[in-house]
């Protein structure tokens, strides 16, 4: 059932419904006419703040990467930044079922991300990485946590591997080796 909503409708809180939209019924529940019902409005309505589902997916996508990066402090040395940036990222996907199916199959985009080389190589280039190095890292770890990201959605797989291994534990030491042997290869 929608819920009556008394305030305009706006680019975030679209954003944020579809969010929540998400962990409700994943992605494959995901639709704009699903969105309406609950903000009680007319699916074309979403179409003054993004011009298709695609949009508002990459938006969603972007969202979650943001939220990811944005909890990483300050580091002094690369390797830290992309052990907290993984966990990070990790702890993010596992919050809302889809989230990592959304990002291993939406490109993020938005008006206020910047999605140039430049930019998601930053946080490592600041650091002492050339932007090549940096991008390869951001990749490897992103790629992991991603992927970790589906055993830790509960499925059948998950259930599988609950009795064999400790998610945690297991991410981490998949964590650190990934970043070990990028250090061990950019010496």
């Amino acid at each position: 059932m929608g819920r009556s909503s008394q305030k305009p409708l706006d680019r975030e809180t679209l954003l944020r419904e579809a969010l929540n939209l998400l962990d409700e019924k994943g992605l494959q529940g995901l639709s704009l006419r699903a969105l309406a019902e609950r903000l009680n409005v007319q699916a074309p309505a979403f179409y003054w703040h993004f011009r298709s589902k695609d949009e508002l997916l990459g938006h969603m996508s972007a969202a979650i990467y943001r939220e990811a990066r944005e909890t990483v402090p300050q580091c002094n040395h690369w390797s830290d930044w992309l052990l907290f940036y993984g966990s990070a990222l990790r702890l993010r996907l596992a919050r809302q079922r889809g989230a990592a199916r959304l990002c291993a199959t939406v490109q993020p985009q938005g008006h206020d991300v910047s999605l140039s080389p430049a930019v998601i190589a930053s946080p490592l280039t600041s650091l002492g990485l050339n932007e090549r190095q940096g991008l390869n890292a951001v990749a490897a770890v992103t790629s992991l946590c991603i992927g970790w990201g589906s055993y830790d959605e509960d499925g059948s797989m998950h259930r599988f591997l609950e009795g064999i291994i400790d998610f945690d534990e297991s991410f981490n030491v998949a964590l650190e080796a990934l970043v070990a042997g990028l250090a061990s290869r950019l010496k």
